[in-house]
């Protein structure tokens, strides 16, 4: 008796330990960069480790994260929710612009179970030039909580500096590290400055993973279940030609 209490002891202080690591799989969308007037844009919502290429299932996500909610911004700040439907290893949505500008594209999901004493916050965004970027290029266009953003998304080149701009809660987030995954699965962290930025140079072509993590320290009932963090992700997928 007294060997297995301790065992299931032991499960639940390695299930607490745990949870950051193994619900540190991310929420990203994938769309080109550049969309066309009258043309539907296409929008993937994958789930998955990014620097492994471990792509989750549609079918396979876990508690209700098949729930998230997906937002268009338009240049002009008109918002218009879109319907996912799944496929077999994403989901997808689609979009015609009908307007010139960057449009925003932002994910949102609060977990509906607590892990541990964790509530896990997903976020992701990506941004669509259509024509100029006269309006709507800008990182406030995002709602979501937790973001990052570049101004130059559509003409990021290998061998040349990208700026990266993370906020929080509306204001620039300063000190924080910012994860930069390359396409062959290479990580660097970043700490960004007083401005909330970071920069780095790619030295391949391909699509990058930026993620930007948050812990909050925060006590509450989430779903009839106590939890005392709320962990926050934000991630946003770049491609360098």
């Amino acid at each position: 008796m007294k060997s297995k209490t301790f065992k299931l002891i032991t499960f639940a202080f390695l299930m607490l330990f745990a949870a950051p690591q193994l619900f540190a799989h991310a929420l990203w969308i994938e769309t080109k960069a550049t969309g066309t007037k009258g043309k539907a844009q296409e929008i993937s919502i994958y789930f998955g480790e990014f620097s492994d290429n471990d792509i989750t299932k549609a079918d396979k996500w876990f508690s209700d994260l098949k729930d998230f909610s997906l937002v268009l911004i338009s240049p002009s700040k008109k918002e218009t929710k879109l319907t996912a439907k799944a496929l077999d290893n994403k989901y997808q949505a689609f979009f015609t612009p009908d307007e010139e500008g960057v449009y925003t594209i932002a994910m949102h999901h609060k977990v509906k179970d607590v892990y541990g004493t964790m509530v896990l916050d997903y976020n992701s965004s990506a941004t669509v030039v259509v024509g100029n970027k006269a309006s709507g290029n800008t990182a406030s266009a995002n709602n979501n909580k937790i973001s990052v953003f570049t101004e130059n998304a559509d003409v990021l080149k290998k061998n040349t500096v990208i700026n990266i701009a993370a906020l929080y809660e509306g204001a620039v987030a300063k000190s924080q590290k910012i994860k930069v995954i390359a396409p062959n699965g290479w990580e660097k962290e970043l700490w960004s400055n007083d401005k909330g930025e970071v920069s780095f140079t790619p030295i391949w072509s391909g699509n990058y993973m930026v993620e930007f993590a948050y812990t909050e320290k925060a006590s509450g009932d989430h779903n009839g279940k106590k939890y005392d963090e709320i962990w926050k992700m934000a991630t946003y997928l770049i491609t360098v030609k």
